[in-house]
């Protein structure tokens, strides 16, 4: 069976705190099952997935992108907590996610906006800023709220980032790591 290939867009994680998160997740893999668990190296947040995309269509979007963040500047995120997508008993999702951030909301909604422009219908529920870590509960137990303080156990010093680049991605369903970036949109810095 053939896969076709999916795009998106994203706040690459730096890889310094790619290896600090890797750290962390497998000292919690020991303690709660997962079917799935992503890769360090495909740690992310999507700002607009995009699909299959004709290389047009696609083009226009790298274009519309650019244009939109070419002024914009790096900013830092800070991980606060994990959560969970899907019901308490069997979640769907587990994931990290970030202090509220004005800058992460500007950036999100204008390459939203960009992709937009350039002929994609994208997802609208709310912008819920996250970093996928595990899918799919496979415990026999329920999955309990109180796992959610794991972050807090492993982590003594709030883990901060400084968000300084805008990916492209392409997804290779076949690979490890599955996620290639192809395009790099570097934010501005501020120093």
């Amino acid at each position: 069976m053939e896969h076709r290939s999916h795009f998106f867009f994203a706040v690459r994680i730096p890889e310094q705190t790619k290896l600090r998160m890797q750290e962390h997740i497998e000292k919690i893999k020991e303690r709660i099952p997962f079917s799935r668990w992503v890769h360090y190296q495909d740690l992310h947040i999507t700002l607009a997935f995009l699909g299959s995309a004709p290389p047009d269509k696609l083009k226009q979007a790298e274009n519309q992108v650019q244009e939109a963040l070419k002024d914009e500047q790096a900013f830092t995120l800070k991980i606060n907590k994990l959560g969970f997508f899907g019901s308490v008993d069997s979640p769907r999702v587990f994931w990290a996610d970030t202090e509220e951030s004005k800058n992460l909301q500007s950036i999100r909604k204008k390459v939203f906006s960009a992709c937009e422009e350039a002929g994609f219908q994208l997802e609208t529920r709310p912008f819920r800023p996250h970093i996928t870590l595990a899918r799919k509960w496979k415990g026999e137990q329920s999955f309990q709220n109180e796992l959610l303080g794991l972050w807090d156990e492993f982590q003594p010093v709030p883990l901060t980032f400084e968000a300084s680049e805008v990916v492209i991605y392409q997804t290779h369903l076949d690979q490890t790591p599955k996620y290639e970036a192809i395009k790099i949109y570097p934010l501005i810095d501020k120093n």
